[in-house]
């Protein structure tokens, strides 16, 4: 049934089955369908027709563009942000005429993580932490933090701020640093690890 509450608000087209868990401020949207036992945070803003299956996580400030679908197993943390049409999956070998509801496989999708439009999420990986996955990218493996991730298959083509800005890193042969060129934090590099050097003033 469409509901409406006090601390959140959804679409009279949208359909919210109980029990289910809905933060202070969050928006949901046309034609969208937020199935029971999941749990969505504090104001996030669900587009339309977007459906969030049974168990899905979401944490606060998530925004979910259009025509997103959230299977069991999909755990959004806090800020992440998905495009138009991204892509979830939670089984990697589906067939039409065999049950594998056992076989659920777990998607984390850290703080801050970008999902370009029509990127593609094959289940059981980890996106990394402000990472960002470039539109149409097709990611089978897990994601570094702060990676730029881009192509099919998905390959980190270079590294992104924690404002989304590319970063530029230098030095020697092992350790490379950086700075954010907008808003001053600054990185360092070793390899497939980058971490945040400084506190941002």
């Amino acid at each position: 049934m469409s509901m409406k509450s006090e601390t959140y608000f959804v679409h009279p087209s949208s359909y919210i089955d109980q029990p289910c868990m809905i933060g202070e401020g969050t928006r949901i949207w046309h034609f969208c369908h937020v199935m029971a036992d999941c749990v969505i945070g504090r104001g996030c803003n669900i587009g339309q027709n977007v459906l969030v299956a049974p168990h899905v996580r979401i944490g606060d400030n998530v925004k979910v563009q259009n025509n997103v679908s959230l299977y069991t197993g999909v755990i959004l943390e806090d800020d992440v942000f998905c495009g138009p049409s991204s892509v979830f999956t939670n089984v990697i070998n589906p067939r039409s005429h065999v049950v594998r509801k056992s076989e659920y496989r777990t998607t984390l999708v850290k703080r801050g993580a970008t999902l370009g439009a029509n990127s593609t999420i094959v289940c059981g990986v980890t996106i990394g932490r402000y990472s960002f996955i470039g539109a149409g990218a097709v990611v089978t493996h897990d994601v570094p933090d702060y990676a730029l991730v881009m192509g099919v298959p998905g390959r980190v083509r270079g590294w992104v701020c924690n404002c989304g800005e590319r970063l530029r890193f230098a030095g020697h042969d092992g350790e490379q640093t950086a700075g954010c060129s907008v808003c001053g934090r600054r990185y360092k590099c070793n390899g497939l690890t980058v971490a945040e050097e400084t506190e941002h003033e």
